[in-house]
């Protein structure tokens, strides 16, 4: 069986065809501008990339694009759409609606839609990928995997804010955290790694890419996270600030006659490593202008180090101990630096590092602690589609096992 995912964005729209027997990727694709006059879309396949420019007034149209991409007998993996077993779509926001992938049906749209307050940049893109396809593929089944469902196994009071109880009982405002879906997959794969079960294992799991957030995982499932309400809290990002006071938030905008619209712009685009270093939004940018000499980069680099170690003890002590620290997403994965920095903090917890083995290991899954370590840390690539596809290919044999 093959499975669909999609992941759609306001003018973008994100795929990947999957194998559930090997599990393998077998297209990618993005495409990019839709509704605007220069959309296009770049279709990979066997290792090859091909650009088409093709206009796309929306997201329904680009997805008729993409099926026509999937089953041209040139760069398809599709001969007929029956060989489609689902459709996963990403969601970013389940609030506390959704502690699982859902079938989609109207009344999961509609609760989707009512999430879209808490990420008005996301969900309501995700909508429009559904409406899509129910009108491309009526018939198709579709599940909803939300970045937010892993957390809500978070106890109560680790998701409540410290503000009067009525605003978490109106609006529902409380920590939901995000990433779910790499933290889930990344956790099953180490233990996988390590042949041990899950269960057994107290896992630091820490998404470090331009977004990012640390994740404790106890007996496989989720006890505490840096994301709070909005992908904004937590650790400082490539652009956003994380957790601050938040009277800095409204003496800024007194002093600068700010909106909150404004303000909230600042801090989710203007911040992080990049409000520090006013250097770039890439952390091998700013690596490199530290290296340089350039002192607002390295203190970027080293208020950030800082902060994702101080977030690491704090899911140590969420799990009364640590097993298992990894590092995914593009820092994670890739940056040596940054790992061996935020280890050294952790020398405390018997974190030790192999520096020869942290630096050789760039992309690719390895263990990079030393034998005397008494923590476990491991490099691993997240795979976000091929978990939203396992758990595709899982809520639709179910739903044939129940009409069966």
């Amino acid at each position: 069986m093959k499975i669909l995912v999609l992941n759609s964005g306001s003018s973008s729209l994100k795929y990947q065809v999957i194998d559930m027997e090997t599990e393998k990727m077998l297209a990618k694709g993005y495409f990019e501008r839709i509704a605007q006059g220069n959309s296009f879309l770049t279709h990979t396949v066997n290792g090859e990339k091909h650009k088409f420019e093709h206009y796309a007034k929306n997201h329904e149209q680009a997805i008729e694009f993409v099926i026509s991409r999937l089953q041209n007998p040139h760069y398809g993996v599709l001969t007929d759409l029956s060989e489609l077993g689902g459709i996963g779509h990403r969601v970013v926001h389940g609030g506390e609606k959704f502690s699982n992938p859902v079938l989609i049906t109207e009344e999961v749209i509609q609760e989707i839609e009512t999430c879209s307050e808490l990420a008005p940049l996301h969900n309501p893109a995700a909508i429009l990928g559904i409406r899509a396809c129910q009108k491309i593929v009526p018939n198709m089944p579709m599940v909803a995997v939300f970045d937010t469902a892993f957390h809500q196994t978070i106890s109560k009071e680790k998701y409540i804010y410290p503000i009067p109880y009525e605003y978490y009982k109106k609006y529902g405002i409380r920590k939901y955290g995000f990433h779910g879906t790499s933290h889930q997959f990344v956790s099953q794969r180490v233990a996988e790694l390590l042949n041990k079960d899950i269960k057994e294992l107290k896992i630091v799991s820490c998404h470090l890419g331009q977004g990012a957030s640390v994740c404790a995982i106890q007996e496989g499932k989720s006890i505490e996270t840096s994301m709070g309400l909005t992908p904004l809290g937590g650790i400082p990002m490539g652009t956003r600030s994380g957790d601050i006071d938040p009277s800095v938030v409204t003496y800024i905008m007194k002093k600068e006659n700010l909106t909150p619209d404004e303000m909230e712009y600042i801090l989710n685009k203007q911040s992080g490593a990049y409000g520090i270093s006013q250097v770039s939004v890439d952390f091998r940018d700013i690596e490199a202008d530290a290296k340089a000499g350039g002192t607002h980069a390295q203190l970027a680099l080293d208020h950030y180090h800082y902060l994702v170690a101080c977030y690491i003890a704090r899911c140590a002590v969420a799990m009364n101990g640590i097993d298992v620290l990894t590092f995914t997403a593009g820092v994670g994965e890739k940056g040596q630096d940054s790992r061996q920095a935020i280890c050294n903090h952790l020398k405390f917890l018997g974190v030790e590092i192999d520096e020869a083995r942290n630096q050789a290991c760039k992309g690719i899954e390895e263990e990079i602690s030393t034998k005397r370590s008494n923590v476990k840390v491991f490099v691993v690539p997240t795979n976000e589609e091929l978990m939203i596809a396992k758990e595709t290919l899982r809520m639709v044999q179910g739903k044939e096992e129940t009409e069966g």
